[in-house]
């Protein structure tokens, strides 16, 4: 994993300002930088070396005209590197993506398989092709500038160009999925590259295109077939991530993802978070999977003796406003993993892509007149705890809103300040992304593959983890596993007879688990915000006082924000006392 920065088009005035665009990236590549400059791109890498460690894979990498910097890897490389012409002069992926882009344009990126975002450079024709990798793992920012374009891997690096305007819109978005969706970022004038984009920048024209979207269709529906199916592609998806000449581990927590991806490898090393509370923590569960798959295993208890100061770092590492409390888990169970190893894999995606979540079961179990009816209005009062009563005659788009947002649109009508914007389409990325067409299951995953997953557990991952250099692999996101489940009628998608989801995957790990581990329910990680909240509460009623006196909310009442309000709330007011200097604190 790596840190990549540019600046193409106009050179910056400042002719080392890319130099400390790139050191801002440090973090995501602590073993080698490097800076290359040509009449028009500036280009920076940091580099955490994964393939072939020697200086042969120094960033950025040029072949005659082209350069480039990646973040990312390509883990069918070695396939990909014998079918072109070569020469090569390392044995790093990042080489084969230059070859593939000189022989084959735009086009190169359908053949890789893997996780990335790169820029290169074609100094001949004076312009940039950059790719996000097809379910957004990657990060990519970019900043339009008067005859420039910059990009990096983090928003930080860009705001050494002068910090643009706030964007009251993008908080206002904030509070309703606890993220800021793409391509909007806190900024104005700054985007993020969406997934599976390809962006094309030429003589100051900026082009966006899609080069991957899955066309789902319910066409297997044998459950035998699909779990033989589902063997083969695990089989070799999750060994060809572990590819690498450094250390590899796997993140192990009490669920079924993660123990599918460590029993398709060799007795990994395994690392777990347990929590303070006994009855809450999977590390119980996590141990016995290890113990029964023979893994050598690592675990650590979260302690946070100072949550406070665990937002403020938080807010540091994200760079923008993020709501999700369980950025702080992986934020420390990929500070003690990162002391072991540098890649550990995860079982992020297969909720997504095997209808795992609580709120599949209970969207697709509802009566279908139920879904049908169109409330005028998401329950106009402010109760934060009346949640199913809201979600009770609404449309199939605004009940998924009510499962997965931070704030309802009714909720946010009367918490919001008059310095966010009245009148906004509160759902528009859900609503871009929501497919009616679509068997409803489908819908539901469509929507969490193109919102929730890339802005909210993608990110979550990429920053909390690559704050301590540790490169995290998704391999149940591989885009052959998510296209194939894609295909899944609704019946092998959740048990009827039991309301869970994961089905053909419960069928596949039958027997390869400890007895009992498929029938545990599904548990977060929660550190008991509220309770912490009330034990010190001078910290919330603050950071309320200063929201409100700035305009971003207002004091209703009732006023008893859940444990996810609470955090999103705190870190909102910490993002502003760091980032908007018109905030009075």
């Amino acid at each position: 994993m790596c840190g990549i920065v540019g600046i193409v088009g106009r050179p910056p005035e400042d002719p080392g300002v890319i130099a400390r665009m790139t050191a801002l990236l440090r973090h995501r590549g602590p073993d080698d930088s490097g800076v290359w400059r040509s009449p028009g791109a500036h280009l920076g890498h940091t580099r955490l070396a994964i393939l072939d460690l020697s200086s042969a894979g120094h960033q950025p990498m040029h072949l005659e005209e082209l350069a480039l910097t990646y973040n990312g890897e390509i883990y069918n490389f070695h396939e990909l590197r014998a079918g072109l012409a070569g020469p090569f002069r390392s044995r790093t992926d990042s080489e084969v993506i230059l070859h593939a882009y000189r022989e084959r344009g735009a086009k190169c990126v359908h053949g890789f398989h893997g996780m990335f975002a790169f820029a290169i450079w074609d100094e001949r024709r004076r312009r940039l092709f950059a790719a996000r990798d097809r379910l957004g793992i990657k990060p990519l920012y970019y900043r339009p500038l008067a005859g420039a374009l910059a990009f990096a891997s983090e928003v930080a690096p860009l705001l050494e160009l002068g910090r643009p305007e706030i964007d009251d819109e993008a908080l206002s978005d904030y509070l309703t999925y606890s993220y800021v969706p793409t391509p909007r970022t806190p900024w104005k004038g700054i985007f993020k590259l969406g997934p599976a984009q390809t962006l094309v920048w030429q003589e100051d024209a900026l082009r966006l295109d899609r080069y991957w979207r899955p066309e789902p269709r319910c066409s297997v529906a044998d459950l035998a077939a699909a779990t033989a199916q589902l063997d083969e592609l695990l089989a070799g998806i999750v060994p060809e991530h572990s590819l690498a000449d450094v250390p590899v581990g796997v993140f192990l927590s009490g669920g079924i993802d993660s123990a599918t991806v460590t029993a398709y490898l060799d007795r990994p090393r395994t690392f777990t978070l347990g929590q303070p509370e006994a009855a809450r923590s999977e590390a119980a569960a996590a141990r016995r999977v290890a113990v029964h798959l023979g893994t050598r295993h690592t675990e650590e208890t979260a302690e946070v003796a100072d949550l406070a100061g665990a937002v403020d770092e938080l807010v540091e590492v994200f760079g923008e406003p993020f709501g999700d409390s369980a950025a702080l888990a992986v934020w420390l169970v990929s500070r003690f993993t990162s002391e072991h190893v540098k890649v550990a894999l995860s079982g992020e995606g297969g909720d997504e892509i095997f209808c795992g979540y609580r709120w599949y079961g209970r969207a697709m179990s509802a009566p279908a007149p139920a879904w049908r009816r169109l409330s005028a209005a998401l329950l106009p009062t402010f109760t934060l705890a009346g949640r199913s009563a809201q979600r009770r005659g609404c449309a199939d788009l605004e009940r998924y809103a009510s499962f997965l947002g931070l704030f309802t649109p009714a909720q946010k009508r009367a918490l919001a300040g008059p310095r966010l914007a009245a009148g906004a389409d509160d759902l528009w990325h859900f609503r871009r992304h929501w497919r009616p067409e679509l068997p409803f299951h489908q819908r539901l995953q469509w929507a969490d593959l193109y919102t929730y997953l890339p802005d909210g557990m993608l990110t979550k991952v990429d920053r909390a983890s690559m704050a301590f250099s540790l490169e995290v692999r998704p391999p149940l996101l591989d885009h052959r596993l998510v296209e194939w489940a894609l295909t899944l009628d609704a019946a092998l998608q959740r048990d009827a007879a039991t309301d869970r989801g994961k089905l053909v995957l419960r069928r596949l790990m039958a027997g390869r688990l400890p007895p009992g581990h498929l029938e545990r329910p599904k548990r977060g990680f929660n550190l008991a915000i509220r309770r912490w909240a009330r034990a010190n509460p001078g910290l919330l009623a603050g950071a309320l006082g200063r929201l409100a006196a700035n305009g971003i909310i207002r004091r209703p009442r009732p006023f008893s924000p859940t444990n996810e309000q609470t955090w999103a709330l705190l870190v909102l007011d910490r993002w502003l006392r760091r980032h908007d200097g018109a905030y009075a604190s």
